[in-house]
């Protein structure tokens, strides 16, 4: 387990398992670009389907709280905002739902 913990750059397990949810915010981060991707390609043109706001907002509070524990103010800034701003499109995502019943 030392070379995992060398090549992640962390001293304990408590880094490891942050690592670990980092990385997996990443992921989700990244998936929404593949969803929407997907969804352009099966309309042959660009959109942005609802499901690109859920992982951009599940994978920016994951990503924000990670750069809160690493203590990164750049990280933290930029995740803020995002994270403002997935929520407000979900939001009027769900205004829009509503007006539409």
């Amino acid at each position: 387990m030392d070379k995992v913990f060398a090549v992640l750059h962390v001293e304990s397990w408590t880094e490891f398992w942050w690592v670990a949810f980092g990385l997996f915010g990443q992921l989700m981060f990244t998936g929404r670009f593949l969803i929407q991707w997907i969804a352009s390609e099966r309309v042959k043109r660009s959109v942005v389907p609802t499901a690109f706001w859920y992982f951009s907002m599940v994978g920016g509070v994951i990503l924000l709280s990670y750069a809160i524990y690493r203590r990164d103010p750049v990280f933290v800034l930029g995740q803020s905002l995002g994270v403002f701003i997935y929520a407000r499109n979900l939001w009027l995502i769900r205004q829009e739902g509503r007006g539409n019943a």
